[in-house]
């Protein structure tokens, strides 16, 4: 073999071994940069980037409205092989944008495999302006952020594998953080609207209430979830959506037996600013009153209490609350990052739930109002349905209020 040949055959050999061209990248606020392969939308966002340990529900997750402005990291390798359809979505609005504005997945996306699927995801994530990375070393990432709090970070996706990583560094390190934003204008309703859709069930799909029902439901909407609407129609409940800025006389003007504060994402101090003194009032007035997640911070923090910044925030299907007013355990769906501090809670407001991963606050109820609240997802699309008996014992809040 001549010195030609060699040179050409060390030539195709290194050709076949050629590194891959990275075409996604996630730059970290610290400057480091993680490489990847992109899939959904071309293009670059930033966000806080948090962990989910669900093992199903993605489509769920990324739609989830109390996820705006975070990269969702799925711990969880298969992400994907169920595909997507129009079904599962928690958006009021199914034709809005996911409300996760990246995600990160360990495998790349497979084919779906699925009755239900109507569309790959890569093919869903696209059309919806949402870009992901396959590829990534979701344990290491994982562990980075256990270690070191959720990271401010740039999603990043170019089909050229062309990144000006200086830029993308700079708009990382330059972007502020969840911490002190009030995201609830970009993901709640403007004006109110009636629900009717009940929950989902096999070869039915989603029904509707019918007839007249026994109670009226005002959900104040902070980025609410369908599901949470549809468990309490299913309960036979009325239920008007209000908008964040409805104010109290507003709402009451709705002649509701009961007020729903509903979940939502960003800083609950910076949303509180306007929500809790409506809340306020209307607990002044022995309004039944129910709250979900940042509701349940918006309720604590309408009665004197503080809620601060997590590490790591809770985020999964997988978390085991405490109920102490049953003795129970429940395994519950989360997706907080922040916390309601349970030192700062006033005698007249007092736990009923609790976290056994790490002893946060997860739910309070008020001793001289007819109200409660808990941190966790009772509506638990992505998870088991242990905690669907708190929208239970908001109707039974309604019906001793009413007979009172």
């Amino acid at each position: 073999m001549s010195l030609d040949q060699d040179t050409a055959t060390a030539s195709s050999i290194e050709t076949a071994w050629t590194r891959p061209v990275h075409t996604g990248v996630l730059v970290l606020a610290s400057g480091e940069v993680i490489e990847g392969f992109g899939l959904g939308a071309a293009g670059e966002a930033v966000g806080e980037v948090c962990f989910n340990t669900a093992m199903t529900g993605y489509q769920e997750i990324l739609t989830d409205p109390s996820y705006a402005a975070q990269i969702i990291t799925f711990t969880f390798p298969h992400v994907g092989n169920v595909g997507t359809n129009d079904e599962d979505i928690e958006t009021v609005d199914p034709t809005r944008a996911a409300a996760a504005v990246g995600a990160i997945f360990g495998a790349p996306v497979t084919e779906p495999s699925n009755f239900r699927s109507r569309s790959h995801l890569a093919d869903w994530l696209s059309k919806r302006g949402v870009i992901a990375l396959c590829g990534i070393d979701t344990r290491a990432l994982t562990t980075l952020i256990r270690e070191k709090g959720m990271q401010n970070a740039v999603i990043a996706h170019a089909p050229d594998g062309k990144f000006d990583l200086d830029a993308l560094r700079a708009r990382a390190a330059a972007w502020p953080g969840i911490d002190g934003m009030d995201l609830v204008p970009g993901v709640g309703a403007k004006s109110g609207y009636d629900w009717r859709e009940t929950t989902w069930r096999l070869g039915e799909g989603y029904g509707a209430r019918n007839g007249s029902a026994k109670f009226r439901v005002v959900a104040i909407d902070y980025g609410v979830k369908r599901n949470i609407l549809r468990l309490l129609a299913d309960q036979g409940c009325e239920v008007i959506v209000a908008p964040a800025t409805a104010s109290c006389a507003d709402i009451l003007a709705l002649k509701p037996d009961g007020v729903f504060l509903s979940n939502g994402p960003g800083d609950p101090a910076e949303t509180g600013k306007y929500a809790t003194p409506v809340i306020r009032d209307l607990l002044a007035h022995k309004v039944p009153t129910f709250g979900i997640c940042l509701g349940h911070q918006m309720m604590a923090l309408a009665v004197g209490a503080k809620t601060r910044k997590m590490t790591q925030g809770h985020h999964g299907a997988n978390h085991p609350v405490k109920d102490f007013t049953t003795g129970k355990v429940e395994i519950v769906s989360m997706n907080h990052g922040f916390a309601v501090d349970s030192d700062s809670l006033p005698v007249n407001a007092v736990e009923t739930h609790r976290s056994l991963f790490d002893g946060t606050n997860c739910g309070i109820a008020l001793t001289d109002r007819p109200a409660f609240s808990v941190q966790h997802h009772p509506e638990a699309s992505p998870g088991p349905q242990d905690s669907h008996y708190l929208f239970r014992r908001f109707v039974e809040l309604m019906e001793k209020s009413k007979a009172a």
